[in-house]
């Protein structure tokens, strides 16, 4: 069975080391990290003394309740994993088994195509559209008796289109369980949570990494109908989510008109981002709902252009799949990032360095 391996990105000091320069100069987008951090309501609840010695609630309860007010879904279809990369294990664990098939268009988040071979299912890949949207009549055709799951992120990761209602629906009519990430959903502004009361057969991923600043504390959670949702408490690990991650979710959510202006100062950059990307004549940048924005590099080879921006300190996405090879992922950062960035792209001259 073939295995597809997912290379996260190194971490700003390793990055910071092997580049030869102050981790304080490094300008870091490529991991969709929200560069304002965590709320003040967050910091200080950090900062307070936590009950360390002790093991997180189990049940999440207090947790679970301030999500079931952000979400309008009762607590008793929430839970919280350690980033949503956990609750993609306890779905391929509750709802796959050997020989079984998860469908994934691509291309997508590398997580769903490298995960369903570790619990014996085979992954069938099903290529998007020129522009990156979904082929639902090919989605349609690829679908087999054996497959069980299909993943889907809305937006897409690292393309940044949406799903829309109509084609989530299209797939959900088939009776097959789609799992809808929205780790970017407080950028785009466009959740599927109220398909929850008519489809037993979806379930919803959210993070805190991106919106919240918290990639730092692993903090995922997944809203599921009842069915699913009682069968994952049974599986999942009883302390998977710690003590400060189930405080800083609290937190996150008492402060979150706070949390909420950073994110509406992301999606302006992003705007001028996107404008100011399309001046440069060697790149096609592509409309993102997310906190990013692929580019396809026309002129030149993409590795070429990656390699020059991290001579200058600034890290974006490379990619080695062929769907991608000629592309570069750059996350939204604060306004001096994009001038910094566009600069150093304007100074790069693909035929001498292509």
């Amino acid at each position: 069975m073939q295995m597809n391996t997912y290379l996260p990105v190194a971490d700003a000091a390793t990055a910071a080391e092997v580049l030869g320069i102050p981790e304080e100069q490094l300008i870091k987008l490529d991991a969709n990290e929200n560069p304002y951090g965590p709320s003040p309501l967050v910091r200080e609840a950090l900062a307070q003394p936590l009950p360390y010695h002790l093991y997180p609630d189990a049940m999440q309860r207090r947790a679970r309740a301030a999500l079931a007010e952000y979400t309008g879904i009762p607590a008793e279809q929430i839970i919280l994993g350690n980033g949503s990369d956990e609750l993609i294990d306890l779905l391929l664990l509750a709802l796959v088994k050997p020989g079984d098939d998860v469908l994934v268009p691509v291309p997508t988040f590398g997580v769903y195509l490298s995960r369903p071979p570790l619990f014996g299912a085979a992954v069938q890949s099903v290529a998007r559209n020129e522009d990156f949207d979904l082929d639902i009549p090919k989605i349609l055709s690829a679908i087999r008796p054996t497959t069980r799951l299909i993943f889907l992120a809305s937006p897409n990761n690292p393309t940044g289109n949406p799903v829309t209602r109509h084609q989530l629906e299209q797939l959900l009519k088939t009776g097959i369980f789609v799992v809808a990430d929205e780790a970017y959903y407080e950028f785009a502004g466009q959740t599927f949570a109220p398909l929850l009361q008519e489809y037993d057969n979806l379930g919803i991923l959210r993070t805190f990494s991106k919106w919240a600043g918290l990639a730092g504390l692993r903090i995922g959670y997944g809203l599921f109908p009842r069915w699913l949702a009682d069968r994952l408490w049974t599986i999942k690990q009883p302390f998977n989510v710690s003590v400060p991650a189930l405080r800083a979710v609290e937190a996150a959510l008492a402060d979150r008109a706070i949390q909420f202006q950073t994110v509406i100062q992301l999606r302006l950059e992003r705007g001028r981002l996107y404008r100011k990307l399309r001046t440069i004549p060697y790149l096609k940048p592509y409309p993102s709902h997310g906190n990013f924005i692929l580019c396809r590099v026309t002129v030149g080879d993409a590795h070429a252009v990656h390699a020059w921006l991290a001579q200058h300190g600034i890290l974006v996405r490379k990619y080695d799949d062929p769907l991608l090879r000629d592309c570069l992922r750059i996350s939204v950062g604060l306004p001096e990032h994009t001038d910094q960035i566009i600069a150093v792209l304007q100074s790069y001259q693909p035929e001498a360095n292509g």
